[in-house]
């Protein structure tokens, strides 16, 4: 299996001959209005995106705007010089007619290649692709190809997978399936654990997220092959826009902007364990609750969810876990690491989760104020597992062959080289097992995610029946008022 770099510089880095031949092909298009929509960008100072809502494209979280797509728009703002106005849209049949209208410069929602869309929009060059997945529920039988699709079908209407279907359709007569407007894909996924729907079809990467939540999701089979993700232009507009955007796709490929952000959002769901995910759900109901108010207490400032995730992967929230290595405690800390962090039992959970947060916070502080987040955060979860001396060492071998030392992404590509005599014997530290701190930070990452994923489900609910139990609170009083004023 190909790593995440091999398979962008695989599927995604365009050589510069193809860039100037791409530019020069569509600068020559239209040479009377050649730059009439990029001037319009730039005279009004900003650049509307047309999205739709969802964890791969654009959301809001406790600290703003999120997500791949709206990051990479941002990126691309940034590149023009420009604001960045995103309009957002809860469907595909919202989406398509914004452009079609120009009510949008362009399509940035992780929207896949297709021969009915290139009839109709142009395409900026390729950032990913993904695979599409017929799904059902675990415990229900197994589909392996289209003619075990006994039950209830549904995609998204306008979407690549309703295309894909129709295609099929051509060779397999007897395959039916429904279309909806109302619903987008994660929601369809939710029908299909619930049992209202017997089979969806899901995005490869769509489903690697919502896996960490719903891990009875499960694939049947592969209903279509790898096709490529690009942003849409209008064939109405002029073509400057979209020669701005082969300039830019060009830039981040090259430089490794691109290949940061899909390892921000994608690089730690590839794998999926089943067991290890429902067992992690079932803690977050059954043992955590007996220790949050312990990580919000000692949080350092930092996400206390973020602090119980290091927590279970260090011992599964068991206050006497013990390796053999040593370590011990809810935060499996090292005698040497507790003393130096003024924590006399190790045993004592508020000591561990104590220490283990300061520590944490420590190890942050240490790397270099170049390093942004979310990396400097991820080195500092390295460095938890292997130590700092380790990590520095595998930054340098990094920077040695020409990779960003400041990247989580590339880094974490070179730990495991620690463990090979021929660059272990360089470094200051020596050997190490480099490849277990990248599955330590990526498992922590995974847990990271569903746990606040359960946390906020959780806070909302909360406040729903707090409003619903508000509401039938305030009904007889309202009627009590009501009758005593005579209305």
């Amino acid at each position: 299996m190909k790593n995440k770099k091999e398979k962008f510089n695989h599927i995604k880095r365009f050589p510069l001959g193809f860039l100037l031949l791409a530019l020069t092909l569509v600068s020559g298009c239209q040479p009377a209005k050649e730059t009439a929509g990029l001037e319009r960008i730039i005279k009004r100072g900003y650049v509307n995106v047309g999205t739709l809502f969802g964890p791969n494209s654009y959301y809001l979280d406790a600290h703003g705007p999120a997500g791949f797509e709206y990051e990479l728009a941002k990126k691309y703002a940034d590149h023009l010089g420009v604001e960045l106005k995103v309009v957002p849209s809860y469907n595909l049949e919202e989406l398509f007619p914004k452009l079609d209208n120009g009510n949008v410069d362009f399509l940035a929602a992780g929207l896949a290649v297709t021969p009915k869309r290139l009839a109709k929009y142009n395409f900026a060059p390729s950032y990913d692709e993904v695979s599409q997945k017929l799904v059902f529920k675990q415990g229900n039988i197994r589909p392996r190809a289209l003619k075990d699709l006994t039950g209830s079908f549904m995609v998204a209407s306008s979407s690549s997978h309703a295309e894909n279907l129709v295609k099929l359709k051509e060779e397999h007569s007897e395959l039916t399936w429904q279309e909806t407007s109302e619903l987008d894909s994660e929601e369809l996924l939710v029908k299909v654990l619930a049992g209202e729907l017997d089979y969806t079809v899901s995005d490869s990467h769509t489903l690697a997220i919502n896996r960490r939540y719903y891990p009875e999701i499960s694939i049947g089979f592969t209903i279509k092959k790898p096709e490529p993700l690009a942003w849409l232009v209008s064939k109405q507009q002029d073509d400057s826009i979209l020669a701005s955007l082969i300039e830019f796709f060009g830039e981040v490929h090259q430089d490794g902007t691109l290949l940061a952000l899909d390892d921000k959002y994608y690089g730690h769901v590839e794998q999926f364990n089943y067991v290890d995910t429902r067992m992690f759900i079932k803690a977050i109901e059954k043992k955590l609750p007996k220790y949050q108010a312990l990580f919000v207490k000692h949080n350092q400032e930092l996400d206390w969810r973020l602090l119980a995730a290091i927590s279970y992967q260090e011992s599964h929230w068991e206050p006497h876990a013990r390796s053999y290595t040593g370590v011990r405690g809810m935060m499996m800390l090292t005698l040497a690491t507790a003393k130096q962090m003024g924590i006399k039992s190790r045993l004592d959970v508020e000591q561990s989760i104590r220490g283990g947060a300061k520590y944490f916070k420590k190890l942050i502080n240490l790397m270099p104020a170049r390093i942004p987040a979310p990396d400097r955060i991820w080195f500092a979860l390295a460095s938890y597992n292997v130590g700092f001396g380790h990590l520095n060492d595998a930054r340098i071998i990094t920077e040695r062959q020409g990779g960003d030392p400041d990247r989580w992404v590339e880094v974490k590509t070179r730990l495991p080289l620690l463990k090979q005599k021929k660059y272990y014997k360089h470094t200051k530290y020596g050997y190490a097992r480099g490849d277990e701190p990248v599955n330590y930070v990526e498992n922590i990452r995974r847990y990271y995610d569903t746990l606040t994923w359960m946390d906020e489900k959780a806070k909302k609910e909360k406040m729903l029946n707090e409003v619903g139990q508000l509401n039938a609170t305030d009904e007889p009083k309202a009627a009590e008022q009501l009758s005593l004023s005579g209305e």
